[in-house]
């Protein structure tokens, strides 16, 4: 079992950047696949990046790309997102995840997930 711990989150201005961390409970191995979600109120959880266990092979949502930036640092147990030029319909609760998959294989489904942070709060003013 692994605990995932989210922060970073916070109210920042359209334009600003943040950098949410995820601490794991374990050592966070080439055998782990990470990945970050976020759900704003009144919608669906939805996937925004993710990282291979191994490789460092990532995928990211439309919405995110050339924007957001995710990394891993396996020897920290930490996995980040770095958010840059942030909009308002960035506002929502981000939350980390994690699952056992080796190689290259990057998932970006909410069902893929085994591990499951709290959540941060990210509020984007305009």
């Amino acid at each position: 079992q692994v605990q995932l711990v989210e922060s970073g989150g916070g109210l920042v201005q359209a334009g600003d950047s943040l950098r949410l961390s995820c601490a794991a409970s374990k050592s966070t191995s080439s055998l782990y696949a990470w990945g970050w979600f976020r759900q704003a109120p009144g919608k669906e959880r939805e996937f925004v990046s993710a990282i291979s266990g191994s490789a460092g092979r990532t995928y990211s949502a439309d919405s995110a790309k050339g924007r957001f930036t995710i990394s891993r640092d396996d020897a920290k147990n930490m996995m980040y997102l770095q958010m840059n030029s942030l909009k308002p319909e960035d506002t929502a609760v981000y939350y980390c995840a994690g699952r056992h998959s080796g190689g290259t294989y990057v998932p970006s489904r909410v069902e893929s997930y085994t591990y499951w942070g709290q959540g941060t709060q990210v509020t984007v003013s305009s």
